[in-house]
Protein backbone atom coordinates (compact mmCIF):
# COMPACT_ATOMS: atom_id res chain seq x y z
CA UNK A 1 0.00 0.00 0.00
CA UNK A 2 1.54 3.16 -0.90
CA UNK A 3 2.27 6.17 1.34
CA UNK A 4 -0.48 8.52 1.93
CA UNK A 5 -0.23 12.03 3.41
CA UNK A 6 -3.21 12.16 5.82
CA UNK A 7 -4.20 15.63 7.89
CA UNK A 8 -5.97 15.28 11.26
CA UNK A 9 -7.92 18.28 13.32
CA UNK A 10 -5.88 17.50 16.44
CA UNK A 11 -7.09 20.17 18.70
CA UNK A 12 -8.78 17.12 21.24
CA UNK A 13 -5.70 15.17 20.66
CA UNK A 14 -3.21 17.60 22.04
CA UNK A 15 -5.59 19.85 24.58
CA UNK A 16 -8.21 17.69 25.86
CA UNK A 17 -7.85 14.84 28.41
CA UNK A 18 -11.73 13.38 28.62
CA UNK A 19 -13.87 11.33 26.12
CA UNK A 20 -12.75 13.24 22.70
CA UNK A 21 -9.20 13.64 23.26
CA UNK A 22 -8.84 10.22 24.39
CA UNK A 23 -10.73 9.37 21.30
CA UNK A 24 -8.28 10.68 19.06
CA UNK A 25 -4.72 9.83 20.89
CA UNK A 26 -6.09 6.05 20.98
CA UNK A 27 -7.44 6.47 16.98
CA UNK A 28 -3.70 7.91 15.83
CA UNK A 29 -1.90 5.45 17.95
CA UNK A 30 -3.13 2.91 16.29
CA UNK A 31 -3.18 3.80 12.70
CA UNK A 32 0.66 4.82 13.56
CA UNK A 33 1.17 1.23 15.17
CA UNK A 34 -0.02 -0.36 11.99
CA UNK A 35 0.55 1.59 9.09
CA UNK A 36 3.67 3.29 9.96
CA UNK A 37 4.36 4.17 6.35
CA UNK A 38 1.94 6.79 5.99
CA UNK A 39 2.51 10.81 7.07
CA UNK A 40 0.21 11.89 10.03
CA UNK A 41 -0.07 15.41 10.05
CA UNK A 42 -1.69 16.77 13.41
CA UNK A 43 -2.76 20.45 12.80
CA UNK A 44 -3.40 21.49 16.50
CA UNK A 45 -4.15 25.92 17.88
CA UNK A 46 -2.12 24.75 20.20
CA UNK A 47 -0.20 21.99 22.28
CA UNK A 48 -0.61 21.03 25.93
CA UNK A 49 2.57 18.95 26.64
CA UNK A 50 2.47 16.20 29.26
CA UNK A 51 2.58 12.54 29.36
CA UNK A 52 -0.83 11.65 27.13
CA UNK A 53 0.53 14.08 24.04
CA UNK A 54 4.45 13.37 24.66
CA UNK A 55 4.51 10.39 21.97
CA UNK A 56 2.72 12.68 19.34
CA UNK A 57 5.43 15.13 19.65
CA UNK A 58 8.19 12.51 19.11
CA UNK A 59 9.03 11.39 15.73
CA UNK A 60 7.58 9.95 12.79
CA UNK A 61 5.70 9.33 11.54
CA UNK A 62 3.76 11.98 13.42
CA UNK A 63 4.13 15.69 12.21
CA UNK A 64 2.63 18.02 14.75
CA UNK A 65 1.53 21.66 13.37
CA UNK A 66 1.14 24.47 15.89
CA UNK A 67 -0.18 28.03 13.43
CA UNK A 68 1.66 31.26 14.05
CA UNK A 69 -2.01 33.42 14.63
CA UNK A 70 -3.73 34.89 17.67
CA UNK A 71 -6.39 33.99 16.09
CA UNK A 72 -6.73 30.32 16.49
CA UNK A 73 -10.16 29.40 16.30
CA UNK A 74 -10.54 31.58 12.66
CA UNK A 75 -7.43 29.37 11.65
CA UNK A 76 -9.27 26.04 12.31
CA UNK A 77 -12.29 26.91 10.17
CA UNK A 78 -10.48 28.83 7.37
CA UNK A 79 -7.05 29.05 7.16
CA UNK A 80 -5.49 25.44 7.84
CA UNK A 81 -7.20 24.49 4.18
CA UNK A 82 -3.71 26.65 2.33
CA UNK A 83 -1.43 24.86 5.07
CA UNK A 84 -3.08 21.38 4.08
CA UNK A 85 -2.32 22.37 0.67
CA UNK A 86 1.00 22.76 1.28
CA UNK A 87 1.57 20.21 3.26
CA UNK A 88 0.22 18.69 0.26
CA UNK A 89 -2.07 16.49 2.36
CA UNK A 90 -4.53 14.46 0.20
CA UNK A 91 -7.11 13.50 2.81
CA UNK A 92 -8.25 15.55 6.23
CA UNK A 93 -9.93 13.65 8.77
CA UNK A 94 -12.00 16.07 11.06
CA UNK A 95 -12.01 13.78 14.93
CA UNK A 96 -15.43 14.92 15.85
CA UNK A 97 -18.29 16.80 14.03
CA UNK A 98 -16.05 19.42 12.06
CA UNK A 99 -14.50 20.13 8.75
CA UNK A 100 -12.57 23.75 7.61
CA UNK A 101 -14.75 25.79 5.41
CA UNK A 102 -13.84 25.30 1.64
CA UNK A 103 -12.25 21.68 2.09
CA UNK A 104 -14.09 20.74 -0.64
CA UNK A 105 -13.01 22.97 -3.43
CA UNK A 106 -9.51 22.79 -2.15
CA UNK A 107 -9.26 19.53 -3.41
CA UNK A 108 -8.18 17.66 -0.41
CA UNK A 109 -10.45 15.12 0.72
CA UNK A 110 -12.41 14.84 3.63
CA UNK A 111 -13.67 12.42 6.25
CA UNK A 112 -15.33 13.55 9.50
CA UNK A 113 -16.01 11.48 12.54
CA UNK A 114 -19.71 11.53 14.02
CA UNK A 115 -20.17 10.12 17.72
CA UNK A 116 -23.60 11.29 18.55
CA UNK A 117 -26.08 13.65 17.47
CA UNK A 118 -27.37 14.02 21.53
CA UNK A 119 -27.96 17.69 20.76
CA UNK A 120 -30.98 16.65 18.92
CA UNK A 121 -31.97 13.75 20.89
CA UNK A 122 -32.08 15.04 23.95
CA UNK A 123 -32.67 19.10 23.44
CA UNK A 124 -33.13 20.07 26.97
CA UNK A 125 -29.50 19.12 27.93
CA UNK A 126 -28.26 21.92 26.10
CA UNK A 127 -29.23 25.85 25.99
CA UNK A 128 -30.45 27.08 22.35
CA UNK A 129 -27.80 28.60 21.38
CA UNK A 130 -25.33 25.40 22.18
CA UNK A 131 -28.02 23.86 20.00
CA UNK A 132 -27.70 26.37 16.91
CA UNK A 133 -24.13 25.68 17.02
CA UNK A 134 -24.00 22.47 16.77
CA UNK A 135 -26.61 21.67 14.11
CA UNK A 136 -24.65 24.49 11.97
CA UNK A 137 -21.56 22.55 12.31
CA UNK A 138 -23.35 19.04 11.92
CA UNK A 139 -25.10 20.57 8.56
CA UNK A 140 -21.64 21.99 7.16
CA UNK A 141 -19.66 18.53 8.19
CA UNK A 142 -22.57 16.41 6.43
CA UNK A 143 -22.00 18.72 3.49
CA UNK A 144 -18.48 18.89 3.12
CA UNK A 145 -17.18 15.65 3.73
CA UNK A 146 -16.58 13.09 1.37
CA UNK A 147 -17.56 10.05 3.60
CA UNK A 148 -18.76 10.29 7.10
CA UNK A 149 -17.68 7.90 9.82
CA UNK A 150 -20.54 6.80 12.79
CA UNK A 151 -18.83 5.43 15.77
CA UNK A 152 -22.12 3.12 15.82
CA UNK A 153 -24.76 1.80 13.76
CA UNK A 154 -27.29 3.48 16.20
CA UNK A 155 -25.36 6.85 15.61
CA UNK A 156 -26.08 6.64 11.71
CA UNK A 157 -28.80 5.86 11.71
CA UNK A 158 -29.67 9.08 13.66
CA UNK A 159 -27.48 11.03 11.06
CA UNK A 160 -29.52 9.64 8.18
CA UNK A 161 -32.66 10.48 9.63
CA UNK A 162 -31.95 13.55 10.81
CA UNK A 163 -29.81 15.57 8.45
CA UNK A 164 -31.08 13.53 5.01
CA UNK A 165 -27.48 12.06 4.28
CA UNK A 166 -27.54 8.89 2.33
CA UNK A 167 -26.87 5.62 3.90
CA UNK A 168 -24.14 5.00 1.70
CA UNK A 169 -22.04 8.24 2.70
CA UNK A 170 -21.91 7.19 6.48
CA UNK A 171 -19.77 4.29 7.67
CA UNK A 172 -19.73 2.40 10.78
CA UNK A 173 -16.23 2.01 12.31
CA UNK A 174 -16.44 1.39 16.23
CA UNK A 175 -13.67 3.13 18.41
CA UNK A 176 -11.19 1.07 20.07
CA UNK A 177 -10.38 1.49 23.63
CA UNK A 178 -7.07 2.74 25.04
CA UNK A 179 -3.90 -0.02 24.02
CA UNK A 180 -3.76 -0.85 28.22
CA UNK A 181 -7.18 -2.21 28.34
CA UNK A 182 -6.21 -5.24 25.84
CA UNK A 183 -3.56 -6.47 28.70
CA UNK A 184 -4.78 -7.82 32.10
CA UNK A 185 -2.55 -5.88 35.26
CA UNK A 186 -1.75 -9.14 37.81
CA UNK A 187 -4.11 -9.41 40.69
CA UNK A 188 -0.85 -8.08 42.85
CA UNK A 189 -1.41 -4.12 40.66
CA UNK A 190 -4.92 -4.28 40.97
CA UNK A 191 -4.51 -4.76 44.51
CA UNK A 192 -2.00 -1.96 45.39
CA UNK A 193 -4.32 1.00 43.01
CA UNK A 194 -7.17 -0.16 44.45
CA UNK A 195 -5.41 -0.29 48.08
CA UNK A 196 -4.16 3.65 46.88
CA UNK A 197 -7.83 4.54 46.57
CA UNK A 198 -8.80 2.97 49.58
CA UNK A 199 -11.41 0.78 47.95
CA UNK A 200 -12.03 -2.76 49.48
CA UNK A 201 -13.48 -5.44 47.33
CA UNK A 202 -16.23 -6.79 46.93
CA UNK A 203 -18.42 -3.73 44.71
CA UNK A 204 -20.24 -2.26 41.94
CA UNK A 205 -18.99 0.52 39.85
CA UNK A 206 -20.50 2.99 37.95
CA UNK A 207 -18.15 5.30 35.83
CA UNK A 208 -18.97 8.39 33.69
CA UNK A 209 -19.59 12.02 34.20
CA UNK A 210 -22.19 12.55 37.21
CA UNK A 211 -25.49 14.21 35.18
CA UNK A 212 -28.78 13.62 34.02
CA UNK A 213 -28.10 11.43 30.78
CA UNK A 214 -26.03 9.17 32.92
CA UNK A 215 -28.84 8.14 35.03
CA UNK A 216 -27.24 7.81 38.29
CA UNK A 217 -30.64 8.12 39.69
CA UNK A 218 -32.23 4.52 38.63
CA UNK A 219 -28.80 3.09 39.82
CA UNK A 220 -29.40 4.18 43.34
CA UNK A 221 -33.26 3.53 43.50
CA UNK A 222 -32.41 -0.08 42.54
CA UNK A 223 -29.95 -0.04 45.32
CA UNK A 224 -32.68 0.97 47.84
CA UNK A 225 -34.69 -2.32 46.31
CA UNK A 226 -31.38 -4.75 46.65
CA UNK A 227 -32.08 -7.35 49.75
CA UNK A 228 -29.91 -6.05 52.88
CA UNK A 229 -27.67 -9.92 52.11
CA UNK A 230 -26.63 -8.61 48.64
CA UNK A 231 -26.22 -4.40 49.41
CA UNK A 232 -21.95 -4.40 48.26
CA UNK A 233 -20.56 -0.72 48.33
CA UNK A 234 -21.14 1.32 45.05
CA UNK A 235 -17.88 2.94 43.94
CA UNK A 236 -18.87 6.00 41.61
CA UNK A 237 -16.04 7.08 39.49
CA UNK A 238 -16.69 10.69 37.53
CA UNK A 239 -17.45 14.39 38.29
CA UNK A 240 -20.01 15.90 38.26
CA UNK A 241 -22.18 19.64 39.91
CA UNK A 242 -25.93 20.38 40.57
CA UNK A 243 -26.73 16.85 39.48
CA UNK A 244 -23.78 15.13 41.98
CA UNK A 245 -25.08 17.24 44.64
CA UNK A 246 -28.84 16.15 44.43
CA UNK A 247 -27.73 12.62 43.91
CA UNK A 248 -25.65 13.01 47.61
CA UNK A 249 -28.94 14.37 48.65
CA UNK A 250 -30.43 11.01 47.73
CA UNK A 251 -28.07 8.89 48.93
CA UNK A 252 -28.75 10.50 52.48
CA UNK A 253 -32.50 10.61 51.76
CA UNK A 254 -32.46 6.81 51.33
CA UNK A 255 -30.14 6.06 54.12
CA UNK A 256 -27.38 4.52 51.88
CA UNK A 257 -24.87 7.01 52.57
CA UNK A 258 -22.05 3.77 53.86
CA UNK A 259 -22.59 1.83 50.64
CA UNK A 260 -21.87 4.86 48.14
CA UNK A 261 -18.29 5.93 47.55
CA UNK A 262 -17.65 8.75 45.52
CA UNK A 263 -14.01 8.99 43.45
CA UNK A 264 -13.50 12.05 41.93
CA UNK A 265 -9.97 11.89 40.73
CA UNK A 266 -9.13 8.95 38.89
CA UNK A 267 -7.13 10.14 36.00
CA UNK A 268 -4.66 7.27 35.32
CA UNK A 269 -6.35 4.69 33.07
CA UNK A 270 -4.57 2.18 35.09
CA UNK A 271 -5.74 2.83 38.07
CA UNK A 272 -9.84 2.49 36.36
CA UNK A 273 -8.24 -0.94 34.33
CA UNK A 274 -8.07 -1.87 37.80
CA UNK A 275 -11.18 -0.95 39.56
CA UNK A 276 -12.92 -2.28 36.33
CA UNK A 277 -11.20 -5.71 37.01
CA UNK A 278 -11.78 -6.16 40.45
CA UNK A 279 -15.69 -4.89 40.21
CA UNK A 280 -18.23 -7.10 40.61
CA UNK A 281 -20.45 -5.53 38.07
CA UNK A 282 -20.35 -2.29 35.87
CA UNK A 283 -24.02 -0.58 36.05
CA UNK A 284 -24.40 1.39 33.23
CA UNK A 285 -28.13 2.60 32.52
CA UNK A 286 -27.37 5.63 30.84
CA UNK A 287 -30.50 7.29 28.67
CA UNK A 288 -28.10 7.77 25.83
CA UNK A 289 -24.73 7.22 24.55
CA UNK A 290 -22.83 7.75 20.80
CA UNK A 291 -21.08 4.51 22.22
CA UNK A 292 -20.80 3.35 25.55
CA UNK A 293 -16.96 3.15 26.39
CA UNK A 294 -16.84 2.38 29.82
CA UNK A 295 -19.03 -0.74 28.47
CA UNK A 296 -16.15 -1.71 26.29
CA UNK A 297 -13.54 -0.92 29.00
CA UNK A 298 -15.63 -3.56 31.05
CA UNK A 299 -16.03 -6.29 29.04
CA UNK A 300 -12.21 -6.26 28.16
CA UNK A 301 -11.49 -6.36 31.78
CA UNK A 302 -13.58 -9.53 32.44
CA UNK A 303 -16.46 -7.56 33.68
CA UNK A 304 -20.23 -8.32 33.71
CA UNK A 305 -22.27 -5.38 32.49
CA UNK A 306 -25.68 -4.31 32.95
CA UNK A 307 -26.41 -1.82 30.56
CA UNK A 308 -29.32 0.06 29.11
CA UNK A 309 -31.24 -1.71 26.01
CA UNK A 310 -31.36 2.14 24.77
CA UNK A 311 -29.70 3.70 22.02
CA UNK A 312 -25.78 2.47 21.21
CA UNK A 313 -25.61 0.21 24.42
CA UNK A 314 -26.77 -2.96 22.97
CA UNK A 315 -23.52 -2.33 20.19
CA UNK A 316 -20.71 -1.90 22.98
CA UNK A 317 -22.23 -4.45 25.15
CA UNK A 318 -22.91 -7.51 22.73
CA UNK A 319 -25.02 -10.39 23.38
CA UNK A 320 -24.35 -11.27 26.80
CA UNK A 321 -24.54 -8.17 28.87
CA UNK A 322 -27.63 -7.68 30.74
CA UNK A 323 -30.17 -5.25 29.67
CA UNK A 324 -32.92 -3.25 31.59
CA UNK A 325 -35.23 -0.36 30.96
CA UNK A 326 -33.09 2.70 32.22
CA UNK A 327 -36.00 3.77 33.85
CA UNK A 328 -36.96 0.53 35.96
CA UNK A 329 -35.58 0.88 39.10
CA UNK A 330 -37.18 -2.98 39.89
CA UNK A 331 -35.38 -4.15 36.93
CA UNK A 332 -32.18 -2.95 37.50
CA UNK A 333 -31.95 -4.30 40.99
CA UNK A 334 -33.20 -7.53 39.36
CA UNK A 335 -30.10 -7.72 36.98
CA UNK A 336 -27.97 -6.52 40.16
CA UNK A 337 -28.93 -9.30 42.45
CA UNK A 338 -28.74 -11.65 39.79
CA UNK A 339 -25.10 -11.04 39.05
CA UNK A 340 -24.34 -11.28 42.47
CA UNK A 341 -26.14 -14.48 43.51
CA UNK A 342 -25.52 -16.03 40.09
CA UNK A 343 -22.38 -17.15 40.09
CA UNK A 344 -22.48 -19.38 37.09
CA UNK A 345 -23.91 -16.60 35.07
CA UNK A 346 -21.52 -14.00 36.15
CA UNK A 347 -19.11 -16.27 35.04
CA UNK A 348 -20.29 -16.82 31.78
CA UNK A 349 -20.89 -13.13 31.12
CA UNK A 350 -17.45 -12.33 31.95
CA UNK A 351 -15.84 -15.16 28.97
CA UNK A 352 -18.47 -14.46 26.62
CA UNK A 353 -18.23 -10.53 27.23
CA UNK A 354 -14.63 -10.33 27.11
CA UNK A 355 -14.52 -12.81 23.81
CA UNK A 356 -17.24 -10.25 22.20
CA UNK A 357 -15.42 -7.09 22.85
CA UNK A 358 -12.12 -8.58 21.95
CA UNK A 359 -13.21 -9.44 18.67
CA UNK A 360 -15.12 -6.21 17.90
CA UNK A 361 -13.02 -3.88 19.02
CA UNK A 362 -9.62 -5.32 18.03
CA UNK A 363 -7.73 -2.54 17.71
CA UNK A 364 -5.82 -3.93 14.23
CA UNK A 365 -9.21 -4.76 12.65
CA UNK A 366 -10.68 -0.82 13.37
CA UNK A 367 -7.21 0.66 11.66
CA UNK A 368 -7.78 -1.55 8.92
CA UNK A 369 -11.25 -0.27 8.52
CA UNK A 370 -10.62 3.36 8.46
CA UNK A 371 -7.70 3.17 6.34
CA UNK A 372 -9.84 0.99 3.45
CA UNK A 373 -12.60 3.82 4.53
CA UNK A 374 -9.58 7.05 3.27
CA UNK A 375 -8.27 4.51 0.56
CA UNK A 376 -11.90 4.48 -1.15
CA UNK A 377 -12.64 8.27 -0.58
CA UNK A 378 -9.04 8.47 -2.83
CA UNK A 379 -10.10 6.45 -5.38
Amino acid sequence: MHHLRLGYDAKRLFCNFTGLGNFSRTLLHDLAQFYPENAYHLYTPKIRRNEQTQPFMEAAPFLPFVPDTSFSALWRSYGIVDQLKKDQVQLYHGLSHELPIGLRRSGVKGVVTVHDVIFKVCPELYSPVQRAIYDLKMRHCCRQADKIIAISAHTKQDVVTRYHVPAENVEVIYQACDPIYYQRQPAAATAAHLQQLGITTPYLLTVGSIEPRKNLKTVLLAYQRLPAEVRIPLVVVGRGKHYKQEMQQLVQQLGLADLVVWLENVTDNTQLQALYQEAEALLYPSLYEGFGLPIAEALLSHTPVIASSTSSLPEAGGPDTLYVDPTSAEQLAWSIEKVLTDQAHAQHMRTAGHAYAHHTFAPATLAAQTMACYQRVLD
